[in-house]
């Protein structure tokens, strides 16, 4: 009889109801036999509860925990991945309000399986209607750890989507008191380049996971601070030294150093409020608490939006009624630009 490798699979939540029983039964209807369920409930009040505790009494993969003190996103993901089984191999974080493809876990397992070396696996994945994870050199399954983040510090491409794309080794997750940074908002992200410094990646061509965009999770509240070319910057702050040499590593740097501060100029002008101002400041505190925004650099990069907005009077007329419905709540759509910047998501 052929062992197979256990897989921790893991999904914390707090008030999910709408969503939770396609999360656990996406998980139940594997295809890959051979894994433990871990169900963290963080105080819900919604009915989350009772629908996990239901489907736990009828299935003994299912470990429902409910925890009685209520803490943030993310150091709810720490207490989760701490409670997986000693003897998993593999451990696969769903979140509450995605869902996995039937073959999610058997495809990563065998991805995992290539090499020893491979600490970390993703796959295409579908964003509401749009495939994630494009882009990836075809025909490649595996790559070295370093290249892997050499490949995405030059390119910017999402490959790791967010927790519910990825699978990490189990050793990994054990390895951590706290295995995600909770002072960090895309802590799934630094854990990946953390991985990256040590381990190699392993990538399945097909499409695995589903995230959902039109909940009130946290990442739409997110959005709505234009975090990621903030998030591609500080990235690049963090690792560009790490994977490149000192010369691309700098050249790395003041590229996405440039397209942050173009962000940044828009935000200025379309006068942005303190609650935006006050997320880009933590996050770079993130980075360096003694990091502060190069006031002197955002100055120079108002100038060439200007000129812009003055080429372009209908856009100036756009952003002043996208700032006052901001405030009110609404939203205005975009017409069509020609503003080169790129607006990939980062994993």
């Amino acid at each position: 009889m052929v062992t197979r490798p256990l897989v921790s699979v893991v999904t914390p939540f707090y008030n999910t109801a709408p969503y939770l029983p396609e999360c656990i039964e996406s998980v139940l209807a594997q295809s890959y036999p051979q894994f433990e369920y871990i169900l963290m409930d963080n105080c819900s009040t919604d009915g989350s509860t009772e629908i996990a505790a239901s489907y736990a009494d009828r299935d003994s993969r299912i470990r429902f925990i409910r925890c009685s003190q209520f803490v943030a996103q993310i150091p709810n993901y720490n207490r989760a991945l701490a409670a997986i089984s000693s003897a998993s191999t593999y451990c696969k974080l769903v979140q509450a309000d995605d869902w996995i493809f039937p073959e999610c876990l058997q495809l990563m397992v065998k991805c995992f399986e290539r090499s020893e070396s491979i600490g970390l696996v993703s796959s295409y994945w579908l964003s509401g209607d749009e495939l994630g994870g494009s882009g990836f050199p075809r025909q490649t399954s595996m790559l070295a750890g370093g290249e892997c983040a050499r490949w995405y510090l030059r390119t910017g491409l999402s490959i790791f989507g967010t927790q519910t794309q990825v699978m990490y080794r189990s050793s990994l997750v054990r390895g951590n008191d706290a295995f995600y940074n909770a002072s960090f908002p895309f802590a799934d992200l630094q854990k990946c380049m953390e991985i990256l410094e040590h381990w190699d990646f392993g990538f399945v061509h097909q499409v695995l996971s589903f995230s959902r965009r039109d909940n009130d999770s946290i990442l739409p509240a997110l959005e709505q601070l234009q975090p990621y070319d903030l998030l591609r910057y500080v990235i690049a702050r963090r690792y560009a030294s790490v994977f490149l040499d000192s010369e691309e590593a700098a050249l790395i740097i003041e590229r996405y150093k440039h397209r942050y501060y173009r962000a940044l100029a828009r935000a200025a002008l379309g006068l942005r409020g303190r609650a935006f101002w006050r997320f880009h400041k933590s996050m770079l505190k993130a980075l360096n608490e003694r990091e502060t925004h190069d006031w002197p650099y955002l100055v120079r990069a108002i100038g060439p939006e200007l000129l812009w907005l003055a080429s372009n009077p209908g856009m100036t007329t756009l952003r002043a009624l996208r700032s006052l419905n901001r405030r009110k709540g609404t939203k205005i759509a975009a017409p069509p630009t020609t503003d080169p910047t790129p607006s990939n998501s980062p994993g």
